[in-house]
């Protein structure tokens, strides 16, 4: 693998912006502006905030994940897509356990939104498979899914790809076997990053950004070991050159 220039490892970082409040999320997102990293939205903050913050970062010309993980009845998500789409979000996900029709559901969304003018361009929609703090004995035992984490993530995907999706959200210690089972195009959101000497926090399938570049991820969530540093900024950047290592 060739080595990322540092824009390109730049573009593959998301900062995760779990922040209580706009104010402190876009404090933060002003510190990082200019770095060409993704910010992501998540509950805490969208549940917060509303749309208006998604609109800020939007007009500060980041872009925009929306981490939502939306999970209902078919009808219902299309519903959904169709406003996230008209929000102008980049990516948002919903969950692969939702199964094959309410993923179709979601494209479905999207779709009408921009065959109606509501929206400029098509979102990348992606699935959840299994949490990266779901372990092994998590899945068998308590959420009652048989087998190894690895085939319950790999079924997630396929089902995906064929809703039309464009790809997962998944540990980066799975992120080979979806490429394998996908194709190199279906593209692997990872969380669970962690940079060398930090906290694994309550993540419990983890990667370094190193390693997972070299596993071939397209977009590593980052949050904490950026979010909670004293200089974000300087955090990112350690975390770009990191990535950057031949």
């Amino acid at each position: 693998m060739a080595a990322l220039t540092m824009a390109e490892a730049a573009s593959k970082v998301m900062v995760a912006l779990d922040k209580p409040d706009a104010d402190a999320a876009l404090r933060l997102a002003s510190e990082l502006q200019g770095t060409g990293c993704w910010m992501k939205v998540g509950m805490e903050l969208f549940y917060a905030a509303g749309p208006s913050v998604v609109r800020e970062l939007k007009a500060r010309k980041f872009r925009v994940f929306l981490d939502l993980k939306m999970h209902d009845i078919p009808n219902t998500v299309r519903g959904g897509s169709r406003s996230l789409a008209r929000l102008g979000v980049d990516l948002f996900n919903v969950h692969g356990a939702g199964g094959l029709a309410m993923m179709s559901a979601a494209v479905e969304g999207v779709q009408e939104a921009v065959t109606a003018g509501e929206a400029e361009h098509l979102p990348m929609i992606i699935a959840v498979t299994q949490l990266t703090s779901t372990s092994q004995s998590v899945l068998n035992e308590e959420i009652r899914i048989s087998g190894q984490l690895e085939e319950a993530v790999v079924h997630y995907a396929k089902l995906a790809r064929t809703a039309g999706l464009q790809g997962v959200v998944a540990s980066p210690l799975e992120v080979e076997a979806i490429k394998l089972a996908c194709g190199t195009d279906f593209v692997t959101v990872t969380p669970g990053i962690r940079p060398r000497g930090a906290a694994l926090g309550d993540q419990s399938r983890v990667m370094t950004p190193y390693d997972a570049v070299k596993c071939g991820t397209d977009y590593l969530v980052i949050g904490r070991p950026i979010t909670a540093a004293d200089n974000p900024a300087e955090a990112l950047n350690r975390i770009i050159k990191e990535m950057t290592e031949s």
